[in-house]
């Protein structure tokens, strides 16, 4: 349920009621709009006593929260959420109301050089969060797997010295400890988004968390697990839609249009596309990128390769630069179109 507190309440009345609530047996987590602050009191039916909370001083209403995700909801949070990647050595990109992102790179980061040339290329296309696995999920286990720890370490050069937040993905709980020393955003891939022990180990940093929608997921299943993580008390999480699996053959997965409006209506959570893995192929992938901004979506993560024969994994979907840079001014007419604006970084670079 949800406690909305008066306009103005003291910080006493604020602490007071979550002191109660806490002492329930449940988890409170604040949100603060501009003229009131909303309490969500989370936990097992029947612990929390509505009428005890309502007579508490400050409170102007509760409120019991219909769907099963509470802190994902708009009933929880009205407004759309605005998350934040990257700080401390980079700046920081926002992503959510009218910040739009795109999050691009290599699908593997293979080598320092290799890395450093395709971060150069998507900085000045217009990306500013640079994307690369570390660590890579394959159907093959005899396909090339990542460098671990060691191309984290190139990742986090590359990205402090272009000035870049890095985002990375996260596959198993034994990594968040690594992973979280290094990247500014987890990734979680479609294959883990039910891993429901990953997702509470990535809830308990404060690392943003970009949370890929799984191959026969609804809308409804990705909205909980997004609420794994925020249960935890980590607020940054981003969707993002990257295709479902249908009996569609022309292309890798199908990427579901229609879950753009659907999540945002049922959520305030930042949402981007993955072009690149619903299509499986470079052709398509600026068509369904720009349908995704056109859908009402934050920003795309995507990838981008000089030469993609030479790519050590997804090399036929990644789009060569200067298709990249032509797609970005488009997106960027198409955003500005629904009052979104996508972020540059000012200084460009030679690659």
């Amino acid at each position: 349920m949800i406690i909305v507190m008066n306009p103005n309440t003291p910080e006493a009345a604020i602490d007071r009621v979550v002191a109660e609530i806490e002492r329930m047996g449940s988890h409170a987590h604040l949100s603060r709009g501009q003229f009131r602050t909303v309490i969500g009191a989370v936990g097992e039916e029947g612990q929390i006593d509505q009428n005890h909370l309502a007579s508490l001083d400050g409170v102007e209403k509760v409120v019991p929260i219909m769907m099963p995700y509470k802190l994902a909801s708009r009933e929880f949070h009205e407004d759309d959420s605005v998350v934040e990647i990257g700080g401390g050595s980079v700046p920081k990109v926002k992503v959510g109301a009218q910040h739009a992102m795109c999050i691009a790179g290599p699908c593997a980061v293979e080598n320092p050089q290799m890395l450093r040339k395709i971060a150069g290329i998507v900085r000045d296309g217009g990306a500013t969060v640079l994307r690369g696995g570390a660590f890579k999920p394959r159907t093959s286990p005899y396909s090339f797997q990542g460098h671990g720890e060691e191309a984290l370490k190139w990742m986090r050069d590359t990205g402090d010295e272009l000035g870049m937040p890095i985002c990375t993905e996260v596959m198993d709980t034994r990594q968040v400890e690594l992973i979280e020393r290094y990247t500014d955003a987890f990734q979680i891939g479609a294959r883990n988004m039910q891993n429901f022990d990953l997702l509470r180990e990535v809830g308990k940093t404060r690392k943003p968390v970009v949370l890929k929608r799984g191959l026969a997921a609804t809308v409804k299943d990705w909205l909980l697990s997004a609420e794994y993580v925020l249960s935890q008390g980590n607020r940054g999480v981003i969707l993002c839609e990257r295709g479902i699996k249908t009996f569609e053959d022309s292309v890798r997965y199908t990427l579901d249009i229609t879950s753009i409006p659907v999540a945002k209506q049922l959520s305030h959570l930042p949402m981007i596309v993955d072009p690149s893995h619903a299509a499986g192929k470079r052709d398509y992938v600026p068509a369904i990128a720009a349908a995704g901004i056109a859908a009402g979506a934050h920003g795309i993560i995507v990838e981008v390769h000089y030469c993609p024969g030479e790519a050590q994994c997804d090399g036929p979907q990644a789009l060569l630069p200067e298709t990249f840079k032509e797609l970005m001014g488009q997106l960027r007419q198409i955003a500005a179109i629904f009052k979104k604006e996508f972020a540059e970084i000012a200084e460009p670079l030679t690659v």
